[in-house]
């Protein structure tokens, strides 16, 4: 699988747009197609000697921006920023229900290390709402196991919720990587990126039209 769009690329980082569906670095069974590998092929058959390198994550079914390095030096750098917690991320997601409280901030420590997600309802449909989340931490998965933890899992999701426990039916868990911000680890330059919803996303929104009120 394919399909990954450059949002942005210098001589030192490259934002990338990732699909739904496409690992970011291997795991341990050894997959060969990640978005890491079609970066370093695409690079390769441009001539240009540099690898790229992960500066964070994103899971297989999230879609959306994630920042890579040219170089070891430069992608010890930019994941830096991010142990500053000094990029800034917003993320769109679908979750089941409506939330009692239409902004908030979700404080749950995750395998014991301190974990914190802030949202905003922006849209209600019928049986959904839509959210925008601004994580303070980058823990694995937190999104998700957060959005759980509140009795609002997201739409598709399977590895923190039974899907069959809920009428909305999502092939992945309904999650974009819709902005990033951040000072350029060379130039210090401010740069921020916007990823617009992807095609399955904004199709589920259409499919389910019917609204419940504007938060």
């Amino acid at each position: 699988m394919s399909g990954f769009k450059i949002a942005y690329e210098d001589d030192h980082i490259i934002v990338a747009d990732k699909p739904a569906g496409l690992l970011v670095i291997p795991t341990p069974k050894g997959e060969s197609n990640t978005l890491t590998s079609l970066l370093n092929r695409e690079l390769d058959a441009r001539g240009i000697e540099a690898n790229a390198h992960p500066c964070h994550r994103l899971d297989r079914e999230t879609s959306g921006l994630i920042i890579y390095a040219k170089g070891k030096k430069t992608q010890q750098a930019m994941m830096e920023e991010f142990r500053q917690h000094r990029v800034r991320k917003t993320y769109i997601a679908f979750v089941h229900g409506r939330l009692a409280r239409k902004a908030g901030t979700i404080d749950l420590p995750i395998e014991g290390k301190r974990s914190v997600t802030k949202y905003r309802v922006t849209e209600e449909r019928r049986d959904f709402s839509v959210v925008e989340i601004e994580p303070e931490t980058g823990r694995t998965n937190q999104i998700r196991i957060h959005f759980k933890s509140i009795g609002h899992p997201l739409v598709g999701e399977r590895k923190f919720a039974f899907a069959k426990d809920y009428k909305l039916k999502f092939r992945r868990a309904a999650l974009h990587s819709q902005n990033i911000g951040f000072t350029h680890p060379v130039t210090g330059e401010q740069l921020v990126f916007t990823a617009p919803v992807p095609e399955d996303m904004a199709k589920f929104l259409e499919t389910n039209g019917q609204k419940g009120g504007t938060a």
